[in-house]
């Protein structure tokens, strides 16, 4: 089943569960940060990615320089406690190997503590990096923060999520989630950001979108080679 399938049916599902009145503070937050046009804001495509350094599940610290693959998947989500992301994950998990045989990476970067993310890398059986971005610091840079609305964390405490525990801070800020593609000198080549929580990029479309850069990428290679002979 596609990613985007999963997550639609569990909107549904979720539409039918949660009360009228608490359904409708979390739809209005959505249409808020729609109306703020803070998305017009994000880096954009052709744009270079900027260093990093952060940790990883393992509380290690790494650089964007450590990915050395030809391509690099990033992806930015909420948190473990997010339903929505964590299917995500698991769908970008279930097309690693194919990622491995284009020679691409992936990693997923959020603003939960090392220790959230190792929860998260086990739940879902992640074998890909997960990244810390300790008070968003990071996604704010890249123009992806927004701050939760009053009444949105009132709910969210109401159902149990934390952000704030997660987050190691009561900031409240989140990053809208978002998919860049990056070629080998980690230039944006493909980028999908959503204001809606519930919407993400399906990974069929992030291996189109790599087989199609690879493919450019060895046709040059060759008409170069060609050119030398």
């Amino acid at each position: 089943m596609k990613l985007s399938k999963s997550l639609a049916d569990l909107k549904s599902n979720n539409e039918k569960k949660i009360p009228a009145e608490k359904w409708a503070i979390m739809e209005r937050s959505t249409q808020e940060l729609k109306e703020s046009s803070l998305i017009d804001h994000v880096i954009q495509k052709g744009k270079t990615l900027p260093e990093f350094k952060l940790s990883n599940q393992k509380n290690e610290q790494v650089s964007l320089t450590d990915f050395q693959d030809d391509f690099l998947v990033v992806s930015f989500y909420r948190g473990g406690w997010c339903p929505y992301c964590n299917l995500e994950l698991r769908a970008l998990q279930g097309v690693l190997p194919k990622l491995r045989e284009l020679n691409a990476d992936l990693i997923a970067i959020s603003p939960e503590t090392p220790d959230n993310s190792l929860t998260t890398t086990e739940k879902n059986e992640l074998s890909f990096s997960v990244l810390s971005d300790i008070d968003n610091l990071y996604a704010k840079s890249l123009g992806l923060v927004f701050q939760m609305p009053e009444d949105l964390s009132e709910l969210y405490h109401s159902f149990g999520l934390h952000v704030d525990k997660h987050n190691g801070n009561e900031d409240y800020e989140l990053p809208m989630p978002a998919t860049f593609v990056l070629n080998r000198e980690r230039k944006i080549i493909y980028s999908f950001v959503a204001e809606d929580y519930t919407v993400r990029l399906d990974p069929d479309r992030i291996i189109e979108v790599i087989t199609e850069a690879a493919n450019i990428r060895s046709d040059l290679s060759f008409n170069i080679d060609f050119g030398r002979s």
